[in-house]
């Protein structure tokens, strides 16, 4: 005996048919669907009743007491300070440009010297006596071509014999002055002005030709050399000042002048080399010493500028807590540049809002807050 229904012939009966064996599930998926929807709505009042809660106990809080600044637009600067260290402006090594005994150094290390002033003398008899042979000759030569001028003119002498004579009379003139050169090589005398850095010349020492005599630094003018990172080299192209401060000096503040950036990075640290002239004609400032450099990129004018410590961050957001009428209004904001604690805010503030900057931590938002100290100007802040 079949157990089977009977199919369905009619159309109504075929729908009757279909829904009946699919009841079940259509029953499962309708639960479903309320239950999503009852729990949509039972989170959604259970965070209005939490909101609502919060806010309850937020008025029943007392008032937190605050300190508040009252905002005014104001310059702020875009600035690095990066170290340098100073340079001699010059730094020239003195070599012998000729060969002998030293017999005299008048100078020492650390002295001061003039240009053209000596600094060590070579033995000079024999440079004496070849210049004195020299001159002889050359004396001789003159007189001879000279007297057979005279007698050339009346036809006595051939023209070959008189040209030999005037040949004679330019080698022994250079002779001479080869030998003087020689002489005042002698002498050796300072090519700039300047300190003497290093002395390597020494009585008693037989010196050859190019051996080194000193090392002679020029410092009336000095070089601060600072390297600049490439992402600033830019920026730095723009200036003509730079102000300075010289650490051995109890922070010495110097404005100095570009004088020259380097086309191609110096260092493997990829720095370019900003050298920059400063003026030493009393004399105190050395080679060696260490600098910073305070370069200013640039400058935003009517800037709303705050202390760093007055903007929260939490979860990638940045905002501050402004008061009115005695509540705390939380603001976002967007910062700009930065310079020292102060804080450029590009957007989020305007002049005259009174900005929480003590006790902001510990307000939310429509919380009420107590001023216990009012600020209108930066310079009455806390450092």
């Amino acid at each position: 005996m079949n157990s089977r229904l009977p199919s369905p012939q009619s159309s109504r009966a075929k729908v009757v048919f279909l829904i009946w064996n699919n009841l079940p599930r259509l029953l499962l998926l309708s639960m479903i669907f309320l239950i999503i929807i009852f729990r949509v709505m039972i989170n959604k009042q259970s965070a209005q009743i939490a909101d609502e809660k919060a806010a309850a106990i937020s008025q029943k809080k007392p008032p937190v007491n605050v300190v508040t600044l009252t905002l005014s637009p104001a310059s702020i600067y875009d600035r690095i300070n990066l170290p340098g260290s100073i340079e001699p402006w010059t730094q020239l090594k003195v070599l012998a440009k000729t060969q002998g005994t030293v017999t005299e150094v008048p100078v020492t290390e650390g002295d001061t010297v003039k240009q053209d002033e000596p600094i060590a003398m070579i033995e000079i008899d024999d440079y004496r006596i070849n210049l004195n042979r020299a001159q002889a000759a050359y004396n001789l030569a003159k007189a001879e071509f000279k007297r057979d001028q005279s007698i050339y003119s009346k036809g006595m002498i051939p023209t070959a014999d008189l040209d030999a004579k005037k040949t004679r009379v330019q080698t022994t003139k250079a002779d001479f002055e080869y030998a003087q050169l020689q002489y005042s090589r002698c002498t050796i005398t300072a090519p700039i002005d300047g300190i003497i850095q290093s002395l390597d010349a020494k009585v008693g020492l037989f010196l050859s030709t190019a051996d080194p005599v000193a090392e002679i630094l020029k410092i009336d003018r000095l070089k601060a050399v600072i390297g600049i990172p490439e992402s600033d080299v830019n920026a730095v192209r723009q200036l003509d000042t730079v102000a300075i401060t010289i650490q051995a000096l109890n922070d010495k503040t110097v404005i100095a002048k570009k004088h020259f950036l380097s086309s191609a990075p110096e260092t493997i640290a990829r720095l370019y080399n900003l050298e920059l002239e400063i003026d030493n004609s009393d004399g105190k400032i050395l080679p060696g010493m260490f600098v910073r450099a305070d370069i200013i990129k640039a400058k935003i004018d009517d800037a709303i500028i705050v202390p760093f410590y007055s903007v929260i961050s939490r979860n990638n957001e940045q905002f501050v807590f402004v008061e009115q009428d005695g509540v705390a209004k939380k603001h976002r904001v967007h910062l700009g540049i930065m310079e020292k604690w102060m804080v450029e805010i590009e957007d989020g503030l305007k002049k005259g809002d009174k900005l929480i900057i003590e006790g902001h931590r510990d307000v939310k938002n429509e919380q009420k807050v107590r001023v216990v100290k009012a600020l209108s100007d930066r310079k009455e802040l806390p450092l």
